[in-house]
């Protein structure tokens, strides 16, 4: 028989604060049942090991490794330490235990709550464990909500990580001491643009000096930090230096609670008002004085003001840099605004660049708009389009048909599944041929939701593009043949450009306004 082991160490018990380290309970877990395995006589098939994920997190991906290997029959047994290490979800313990497992041929042991799904006797003791844990889930959600706020009300620091600058106080939980090698950069970044550097030039002077930016700099330290890799992801950004001289962290007051939990079953979270986020002062050590931070505060609201002339701005988060991808920023030489790559302005060698007028990419962007307008009024094309929302009206129909058909279908294998179980308990149906015909009946409504919420999307997507298609021609009407562009007319018309180098050869830079992005031609696509 052969066995496959599955370890989980919970949020709630976790000790281990490095990448390299495998906490004490993960060990013990490991121990206790390799060693109870052995004395079953079992072949141990492999152990699966999830660390810092809650019971009810289905994204675990040890936990979805060992389901898909189970379905794939690579080992008999499946061992944990307890039910709820498994799932603390009664809904996965009626799906995978009770459900997949006996069709696939599993036996799950767990062995402190002693369940076993060979022993037929205790099916109703694992349904009550996995509802006790399912509602121990939701109240610990909510004790641990309590105390995180409490802690947050009296200036505790509660985060995983530091922010960059200081680090935990080993000595003192919840309190934060000052990391001087990364102290020493945020007060170069306050210095530097209190005596006028710009947050791009900022970035730029900290790159040239190999300085790693805040991520980087968690990852050299060994910190667990699981923030994805992404190109030029080591680079100091405009955005970087923005966020840093705005934090009130470095004047020594705690902020925190600006994200919450969108429910306890998962670990997404969602912005909070501002106003709702907890504020505790003097909780901490503070990297930045009070006049530095004042003058600073002064001159970001300063720097914020709009230009009289609104150049600027009229291609604002519009403009992307062929070669990177990241928005172009704007800059003034005399009289004249331009757009370069942000990229190649703080590390030459991340990116070859990007650069135009504001003058030359308007030009181009209203020679667009006005063959887009000429497009739209031509007669053949409107005729088109005309032929094309009868089109779509006609298929508007078909989708609902087919709707109406799977929720008949759905209703249809829903009533089998009732019989069924009222065929077991009359002893008609032997368990096995049970869940064989449920499985049959559930793969069936499966797949019948899949089909019907499939034709639902196309139905959203049919009606939006019958709804774009009207739109797009009152925006169209509304801006016919325009002799220069406003921010409102860009707002509009266009989603977003693309910006190449400039060809040495030709001397012509590549602008690229997709058509199938944008607005006007969102009926036609």
């Amino acid at each position: 028989m052969k066995v496959a082991i599955y370890c989980r160490l919970s949020e709630e018990d976790k000790d281990k604060r490095h990448v390299t380290d495998d906490s004490e309970s993960i060990q013990n877990q490991k121990s206790m049942l390799i060693q109870y395995a052995t004395e079953q006589g079992w072949e141990i098939y492999g152990i699966y090991s999830d660390d810092d994920y809650t019971g009810a997190d289905r994204s675990r991906p040890e936990f979805n490794r060992l389901l898909e290997d189970a379905k794939h029959k690579k080992f008999d047994i499946v061992l944990c330490k307890t039910q709820s290490r498994f799932t603390r979800e009664l809904e996965l313990v009626e799906k995978y235990i009770h459900g997949y497992f006996p069709i696939w041929g599993i036996r799950f042991v767990s062995i402190v709550d002693n369940a076993d799904t060979e022993n037929k006797g205790n099916k109703k003791s694992r349904q009550i464990n996995g509802l006790v844990n399912e509602w121990y889930l939701e109240d610990m959600s909510e004790n641990i909500k309590s105390v995180l706020t409490d802690k947050r009300k009296n200036g505790y620091h509660i985060g995983a990580f530091a922010l960059y600058g200081y680090q935990k106080d080993p000595q003192q939980k919840g309190h934060l001491l000052i990391d001087e090698e990364a102290a020493e950069v945020v007060r170069e970044v306050f210095t530097l643009f209190s005596q006028g550097y710009g947050k791009t030039a900022i970035a730029k002077i900290l790159n040239e000096q190999g300085v790693p930016n805040p991520t980087e700099y968690k990852r050299q330290k060994g910190l667990r930090y699981q923030q994805p890799e992404s190109q030029n992801s080591t680079l100091w950004r405009y955005y970087t230096i923005s966020a840093m001289l705005r934090n009130e962290m470095y004047i020594g007051t705690m902020v925190q609670g600006k994200y919450g939990s969108v429910s306890y079953k998962t670990k997404q979270n969602r912005p909070r008002p501002k106003e709702t986020w907890y504020r505790k002062e003097n909780t901490h050590e503070a990297i930045i004085d009070q006049e530095l931070w004042n003058t600073v505060q002064r001159m970001l609201e300063e720097k914020a003001k709009p230009f009289a002339t609104g150049k600027t701005g009229i291609f604002a988060e519009k403009v992307k840099c062929a070669g990177c991808g990241y928005h172009m920023r704007s800059t003034k030489t005399k009289d004249r605004y331009y757009l370069k790559c942000a990229t190649h302005h703080i590390a030459k060698d991340a990116c070859e660049g990007a650069f135009i007028s504001v003058k030359a990419l308007e030009d181009a962007v209203l020679s667009e708009i006005h063959r887009m307008s000429k497009e739209y009024l031509d007669i053949e094309t409107l005729e088109k389009n005309l032929k094309l929302d009868t089109d779509i009206r006609r298929q508007q129909e078909q989708c609902e048909k087919k709707i109406e058909t799977y929720q008949k279908k759905q209703q249809t294998y829903q009533k089998g599944i009732s019989q069924a179980y009222l065929d077991r308990v009359s002893g008609i149906l032997t368990e096995k041929e049970y869940l064989e015909l449920t499985e049959e009946f559930r793969q069936g409504k499966q797949q019948s939701e899949k089909l019907m919420e499939s034709e639902k999307k196309r139905l959203t997507e049919l009606t939006e593009r019958l709804e774009k298609g009207d739109e797009r021609g009152k925006r169209i009407l509304k801006y016919i043949n325009p002799e220069f562009l406003t921010k409102e007319i860009v707002e509009e018309l266009i989603d977003h450009i693309v910006v190449g180098k400039k060809s040495k050869e030709t001397g012509e830079i590549p602008v690229e306004i997709p058509v199938s992005y944008t607005h006007l031609r969102a009926h036609e696509t």
